[in-house]
């Protein structure tokens, strides 16, 4: 039965349809992603998100009433989905697979211009793995969404194109620089190219025109992220949340040049051995311009002095083309024979998936529903106790205020973390100048009945020494544990 599986998987790898490949890319991430549909939350970037365009689906736009740092295309694709189908967990992850789907049918539509059509869809798959897999990966990030965006526009820049397919590609860049910021360097060096490649061909005419539309394309969608708040007479707030916040966070918040080092050696090993080896041909155009968006890429995680996991899914839909190319020519790869018992350990990478499976069916027998987690419990819990939900402030599982309806007790508490990011305070007015302030203000005049904690740990990040010091003595000493429920405890304010 293995054996006759694996002969049939390898007929299908060697020669697919396009049909074949979209198909398998479909069901892998589905398959891969589909338990996590009904976690409450993965990435608490992705909780943000959420209630940032709940907001807007009330009326709010991004910045106005609640506060995070990313551009506002991020929001608006929660915002389309909750307009649609309302609090709906399993619709945001559903249309969160089918970016992961996009970007990785897209990275073996450019792969098989430079590779052979079985590196290129394994390489699909691979992406898809690497979108959903080893980390907080599952839930839907900015990354997923600017990606999405991202590989069809390279699609098109790789293609012999006209004018209105160069002005798409911008407008799809434009996209997905409005919901990931620092991928500005990429279209930048990708615009940049097209003027110089038309230089060196002395089709200057044409180069201009091409580069104009690319760039007209890119600025439209600027200006469309711009308009609502031009409108509204919210365009300072636009430029100082947008533009000026992330500037100042990346300084704000940089790390030891010696944390980026790992990063930067086996990008520029890789470069450097395939370049010598001339395992791939960068003179080739598709190989050329997959390698200025990769450097695009690098250099923003390099200026910005940090790099998340998450950060990677910008990185690896590229990246993983040229893989690709590196494996298919090395002789050594070409001789390994692969066993039908190969197929037993690929079946082993998706260990998070298969453990996310048993969870949710020992979840829907124990409480009758597949939905899971604090973020999903704890308010149902605070509901069911009919605890004051008057300024609550969650300090973990901030999704909980999606589920109760109500809003982050102020701006800077939208993401529990940003209390504490003062040197973005500026891009919203905030009346209070420091951290502190706010953890004081929040606790000491909105004096929050119920505030919710993740047991045993830190509520802030370990850096920040005054801010975990006061918040853990003040909750000592002015609220008790009400309830714990599974990792999260609900407090009390005693007075």
């Amino acid at each position: 039965m293995l054996t006759k599986a694996f002969k049939r998987a390898k007929v299908i790898i060697e020669d697919p349809k396009l049909s074949t490949v979209l198909f398998w890319i479909i069901l892998l991430a589905l398959f891969i992603r589909f338990p996590f549909f009904f976690r409450d939350y993965v990435d608490r970037d992705e909780s943000t998100f959420i209630l940032v365009a709940q907001s807007w689906v009330e009326g709010h736009l991004p910045y106005t009433q609640l506060w995070d740092v990313k551009p506002p295309f991020t929001f608006l694709f929660f915002t389309g989905i909750i307009a649609v189908f309302g609090k709906s967990l399993f619709a945001i992850r559903f249309f969160g697979t089918l970016l992961v789907v996009i970007s990785s049918f897209f990275t073996y539509r450019i792969g098989v211009l430079v590779t052979t059509k079985k590196a290129a869809f394994i390489g699909a798959l691979s992406c898809v793995a690497l979108q959903s897999l080893f980390g907080s990966l599952q839930g839907v990030m900015s990354e997923h969404i600017a990606m999405a965006f991202f590989m069809p526009a390279l699609y098109i820049l790789v293609k012999p194109t006209n004018i209105r397919y160069m002005f798409l590609a911008g407008a799809l860049l434009g996209i997905s620089v409005m919901t990931k910021l620092n991928l500005a360097y990429a279209l930048l060096f990708l615009g940049l190219f097209l003027l110089i490649e038309g230089a060196y061909q002395k089709k200057y005419k044409r180069a201009i025109i091409c580069s104009m539309a690319y760039g007209a394309g890119i600025v439209l969608l600027i200006i469309l992220a711009m308009l609502p708040y031009y409108l509204q007479d919210h365009l300072s707030l636009w430029w100082k949340s947008v533009i000026q916040a992330p500037l100042e966070y990346a300084s704000a918040r940089r790390y030891s040049i010696f944390k980026m080092a790992p990063f930067l050696l086996v990008l520029s090993a890789f470069f450097l051995y395939t370049w010598k080896r001339k395992l791939v041909d960068y003179k080739n155009r598709t190989t050329l311009i997959l390698t200025i968006a990769i450097i695009g890429v690098g250099l923003s995680f390099v200026k910005g002095g940090r790099i998340n996991g998450h950060y990677l899914i910008q990185l690896h839909p590229i990246l993983i083309i040229l893989v690709a190319v590196v494996l298919q020519k090395i002789k050594f790869v070409g001789t390994i024979k692969v066993k039908p018992y190969w197929l037993m350990l690929l079946l082993l990478i998706p260990m998070e998936s298969y453990l996310e499976y048993i969870n949710i069916v020992k979840n829907k027998i124990e409480r009758n529903t597949f939905y899971n987690g604090e973020g999903i419990s704890v308010p149902k819990y605070i509901q069911e106790s009919q605890l004051q939900t008057t300024n609550i402030l969650f300090l973990g599982y901030h999704i909980g205020y999606w589920r109760l309806g109500v809003n982050p007790p102020t701006k800077a508490a939208t993401h529990p973390s940003n209390i504490c990011k003062e040197e973005m305070f500026s891009a919203y007015d905030n009346p209070r100048k420091t951290s502190m302030e706010e953890l004081q203000y929040i606790m000491e005049v909105l004096q929050p009945k119920t505030i919710v904690t993740r047991k045993n740990r830190r509520v802030f990040d370990k850096k920040e020494i005054e801010e975990n010091e006061y918040i853990d003595a003040y909750l000592r000493q002015h609220y008790k544990v009400h309830a714990t429920i599974e990792q999260a405890e609900v407090l009390q304010r005693l007075e």
